[in-house]
C-alpha cells in the first residue's frame, strides 16, 4: 500500500495505516471496461520496436515509456503474464537500455540517444517515474537473470535518486538544483516507497527531508504552492497540491492537519460538477488528475466514493479513437487516464490496500 510502515517524520507520529476503504470495482461498469480495453489495445498499438511509445509533440520518454507500463500493470499485464505481457516486457528493455550509460539517471540527458531523448520531458521526471515502474515490476520477472538485472538498475538509479537531492531536500529538474519544486520532488518519493516496497534500503533522512520540503509548500488555504516559501510559484494549484498530498502519503502520512486541509482544498474540484467552487486549468489535466485519483484512493471513505465515479464519467467523456489526447502526447494522456480507471483492480503494488 501507499505509504512508509514504521517511518516517523519530525513534528508528527505517523498514522500506520491508511484510510479504509472499498475499492468501489462495482464502479468499473462495462462501458468503462471497454474504454480500458480500447486504451489497452492503443498502447500496445504504438508502441515502438525498442518498447518507448513516440508520438508527434513529446518524443520517446523513459517517464511515458514507464506509465504505459504501469496502466498494463493496472489491468494486471505482467512481464510473461497476460495478453499485454510482451508490451510490459518490452517497457523493460527500454527502461535497461536507458541505464546503460552507467551513470543511474534513467533516460533523460543522458539517455540510450544521447542529449535528452524525449526533451519535452525534463529528465528527473523521466527518471522518477521511470524508477517507480522498475520498482513494481521488481520480483514479477520470471527470468531470475533478468529480475537480477533488474533490481541492480533499479539500485543504481534509486542511488541516483538520493544524490540528487539539493539542500531543501526536494527535487527539480536536473541533479543538485539551487531550487527544488514540489512536482519532481513527488515523482520522487514514490520512487522512494515503490523501491523500499521492492526490498532496496533508503536512508530516513532522504524521505523526511522530502516530506519537510513538502510541507513547507502548503499555503494557508490548503493547497500548495510550486516553491518552498511561495516563491516565485505563488498560490496554490489543483495538480501540484494533489500531487504534494500523494507525496505526503508516500511517506507514510496518512493523517494530520496538513492532509485534512489538502484534500479539503481538492474537494474544490470535484470533476463534472456544473457549479464546483473552482475550475480546473486544461494546463497539466491528465497530471493533476492522475495524482487526484490517487490521493482519492488511499483516503478512502466517501473523498473516494464521491471522486471516482465522477473522474470515471469525465474521462470516458474524453476519450478518442480509442485512447485520450493531450499535447504532451497521446501515449502519456492515455497512460494516466488508464491507471485512474484502473485503480479499482487494485493490482499496483504501491497502491494495494
Amino acid at each position: 500500500m501507499l505509504g512508509w510502515a514504521g517511518h516517523d517524520t519530525p513534528g508528527q507520529a505517523e498514522d500506520p495505516t491508511p484510510r479504509g476503504a472499498d475499492s468501489g470495482a462495482e464502479f468499473i461498469t462495462p462501458e468503462t471496461q471497454a474504454a480500458i480495453d480500447r486504451g489497452l489495445a492503443f498502447l500496445a498499438r504504438v508502441q515502438l520496436d525498442d518498447g518507448s511509445f513516440s508520438d508527434r509533440f513529446s518524443g520517446a520518454s523513459v517517464g511515458i515509456a514507464a506509465l504505459a507500463g504501469l496502466a498494463m500493470m493496472a489491468g494486471g499485464h505482467q512481464p510473461g503474464r497476460g495478453r499485454y505481457g510482451r508490451t510490459v516486457s518490452r517497457v523493460v528493455d527500454y527502461l535497461l537500455s536507458a541505464a546503460s550509460n552507467g551513470s543511474g539517471l534513467l533516460g533523460g540527458a543522458d539517455g540510450p540517444a544521447g542529449p535528452r531523448r524525449g526533451a519535452n520531458q525534463p529528465p528527473m521526471y523521466s527518471h522518477g517515474f521511470g524508477c517507480l515502474f522498475l520498482a513494481e515490476v521488481c520480483g514479477m520477472l520470471p527470468d531470475p537473470a533478468r529480475q537480477k538485472k533488474v533490481k541492480g538498475v533499479l539500485e543504481q538509479a534509486i542511488a541516483y535518486t538520493v544524490e540528487a537531492r539539493n539542500r531543501e531536500g526536494g527535487w527539480r529538474y536536473d541533479k543538485t538544483p539551487a531550487v527544488a519544486d514540489v512536482s519532481v520532488t513527488v515523482a520522487q518519493m514514490m520512487a522512494l516507497r515503490a523501491a523500499k516496497n521492492a526490498g532496496l534500503f533508503v536512508r530516513k533522512n532522504v524521505v523526511d527531508g522530502g516530506v519537510e520540503f513538502i510541507r513547507g509548500c502548503q499555503n494557508p488555504d490548503g493547497g500548495f504552492s510550486y516553491f518552498k516559501g511561495q516563491w516565485p510559484g505563488g498560490g496554490s494549484a489543483f495538480a501540484r497540491s494533489a500531487a504534494a498530498i500523494v507525496g505526503l502519503y508516500s511517506a507514510g502520512i496518512y493523517s494530520g492537519r496538513e492532509i485534512d486541509r489538502g484534500l479539503r482544498y481538492l474537494q474544490q474540484f470535484v470533476p463534472g460538477q456544473q457549479f464546483a467552487a473552482r475550475v480546473i486549468p486544461a494546463d497539466h489535466y491528465f497530471y493533476g488528475q492522475y495524482y487526484a485519483a490517487l490521493a482519492m484512493w488511499t483516503a478512502g471513505g466517501d473523498y473516494w466514493t464521491q471522486w471516482f465515479p465522477a473522474i470515471r464519467d469525465e474521462l470516458l467523456n474524453k476519450a478518442r479513437s480509442g485512447g485520450w489526447a493531450d499535447p504532451n502526447g497521446s501515449a502519456y494522456a492515455t497512460a494516466m487516464s488508464l491507471i485512474i480507471l484502473q485503480l479499482p483492480n487494485n493490482y499496483l503494488p504501491i497502491l494495494q490496500k
